[in-house]
């Protein structure tokens, strides 16, 4: 199966989504130096599960310049939800509360600055959804604590899983053994039904039972 036509012909299907695209979103962001954001496919996605699900409140670890959050925000605006999220990099993330106040979104989404292995533990409230996109390294060391914050019945996606076996730059080899290990977590966790898609750069999705 060559995945490269079928994502050609996907996204082919979707140009003239009237909704915001990530190219778009990348060109009206002033900052340039940020960590990459997610590809459309896992954007629709996200919003796909938030109309199916209809999360109160969402989870959001790595923010960048917010397209994966103003995404989500959109749907969740709709109906009254909010989404937390948190960028442990201050300028970045001065960027992407910029990018939510332009897009009228500020209101529904709370940034939260710092490290994601300090505030999470801190967190004390319930989520209905979980989304992870941070480094890597971190994906396994959250785990647990991810747990613990999703409520049952609650939705844990993750972007970039299929990277062990990804054609990746040597740079970022350093990445593989925590996906790894956050990918057998999930897997083999008794409290989650999952499975694992071919969009972005791999998407696990799971439901807390």
């Amino acid at each position: 199966m060559d995945f490269d036509k079928i994502m050609n012909y996907i996204e082919d299907l979707y140009k003239n989504d009237s909704e915001m695209d990530r190219k778009t979103f990348i060109e009206g962001t002033e900052l340039k130096d940020f960590i990459p954001v997610v590809d459309n496919d896992v954007a629709r996605m996200l919003k796909l599960i938030i109309y199916l699900t209809k999360p109160k409140k969402i989870l959001e670890i790595g923010t960048s310049i917010g397209f994966s959050a103003s995404s989500m925000a959109r749907v969740v605006k709709e109906y009254g939800g909010k989404i937390v999220t948190i960028e442990y990099d201050e300028k970045v993330a001065r960027q992407a509360e910029e990018n939510f106040r332009k897009q009228g979104l500020d209101e529904v989404i709370e940034i939260k600055i710092g490290d994601a292995k300090t505030i999470i533990p801190s967190l004390d409230e319930e989520f209905d959804m979980i989304f992870q996109d941070v480094d890597k390294r971190l994906y396994p060391v959250l785990f647990e604590d991810c747990m613990k914050l999703l409520r049952h019945g609650g939705v844990l996606a993750a972007e970039d899983t299929l990277f062990p076996v990804l054609d990746l730059e040597e740079r970022w080899h350093n990445l593989i053994e925590p996906i790894k290990e956050f990918n057998k977590l999930v897997v083999n966790d008794d409290r989650l039904f999952s499975t694992m898609l071919p969009i972005g750069d791999g998407f696990v999705i799971a439901i807390k039972k």
